[in-house]
């Protein structure tokens, strides 16, 4: 009898195991190869519009398939210009999408988003600091530079004042950076108003907005790796996670060191989303609506959840970049507000669709 309880207890894990996999590698191939086909369609279109036989040249010349077609003209925009600025997009997006996921998790609410532990917020003071006082003009690096100890040090102070009294609260994470984020909203409010430059106040205002304009080569180099091991450690620990939301003392009996768990997954979604910040300014609604319309497709199981999580963020800024870049062209939208006004429609959209759900209407 136990072992024949033993034995369906097995194939049961195996049939769970198999689904898990399957969900994620149909996932992964739809949204990869969506990737793909946008990031042809980005690297063509703009003032200067490519055809996309020898963008798709390009391309596989630079992964060693066949040569390129391109003009040299075309061949140079293609991989100065527009690559770096589809990689930067596709991977804060991806940031943007896994931090969302997490902070959903965590704090067992849909609602929740990567800014919500003042991480956004503090990036935007160090930026904002950085263009007021001239340090952005002495080098390229001093904005991300700033804005990221902006948002390292923010997400410090939040976990610093959920950890008074020697005991880690969750609850006082979530209500002290809804305070921090608002003290710190009204130091960059502040500066803005204090600064007498026009050009300043221009120039801070479209940081904030957020936007890949500005994206060089050497700004994929920094951010990616940082984002990618980000994720990486993420997603390892994802099964822990799905035993700490059902049970945090079950999760305890199964082996697994809440505490520790706990604080990678929100080191790490701070760390990337700090990173995001910093080279593309604040750009709303990735990291809340992405894992939610995730969620409805694939389920609640981190495992397949963060991943389609990275790979739907990235897809959808790499969409909305694309969209910022030729909706106004030759002028440019700044991708913050776009991806606001997209995303602020369809979340309520959501919302409503779901609570009709629940309600039987």
């Amino acid at each position: 009898m136990a072992a024949n309880i033993a034995g369906e207890h097995s194939v049961e894990r195996v049939t769970k195991s198999v689904s898990v996999l399957r969900r994620l590698y149909v996932g992964a191939l739809v949204l990869g190869g969506l990737t793909v086909l946008m990031a042809i369609v980005a690297a063509s279109v703009g003032p200067f519009a490519i055809p996309f036989s020898h963008t798709t040249t390009t391309l596989l010349s630079l992964v060693g398939i066949g040569e390129s077609t391109a003009r040299p003209a075309e061949q140079a925009i293609i991989e100065s210009i527009r690559l770096p600025r589809i990689f930067l997009s596709f991977f804060v997006g991806a940031a943007l999408g896994i931090s969302g996921g997490i902070m959903q998790g965590l704090f067992r609410n849909s609602m929740a988003d990567p800014g919500i532990i003042g991480v956004s917020s503090g990036g935007a003071v160090g930026a904002v600091v950085a263009i007021a006082t001239g340090l952005s003009t002495v080098s390229a690096y001093f904005l991300p530079f700033f804005a990221f100890i902006g948002s390292a040090l923010s997400m410090a102070t939040v976990f610093l004042i959920a950890s008074v009294g020697g005991r880690f609260s969750m609850t006082t994470l979530l209500l002290g950076g809804i305070a921090v984020s608002s003290f710190l909203g009204a130091i960059t409010t502040a500066v803005i108003i204090l600064t007498d430059d026009l050009n300043v106040q221009r120039e801070i205002i479209f940081w904030i907005a957020g936007g890949f304009d500005t994206t060089r080569g050497e700004d994929v180099r920094i951010a990616v790796p940082i984002i990618v091991i980000g994720a990486l450690i993420s997603v390892f620990v994802a099964r822990d996670m799905n035993l700490m939301l059902v049970s945090e003392d079950e999760a305890r009996s199964l082996g697994v060191r809440v505490a520790l768990v706990r604080n990678t997954l929100l080191v790490s979604a701070s760390l990337i989303t700090g990173t995001a910040v910093a080279f593309s300014g604040i750009i709303a609604f990735v990291g809340l609506v992405v894992p939610h319309v995730v969620r409805l497709v694939v389920g609640a199981d981190h495992r397949v959840l963060l991943p389609l999580s990275a790979l739907g963020g990235g897809l959808f800024l790499l969409v909305a970049d694309t969209a910022a870049r030729v909706v106004l062209s030759p002028a440019e939208l700044r991708v913050g507000i776009l991806t606001a006004l997209i995303g602020a429609p369809f979340f309520i959209y959501l919302l409503i669709k779901t609570r009709a759900r629940m309600i039987g209407l």
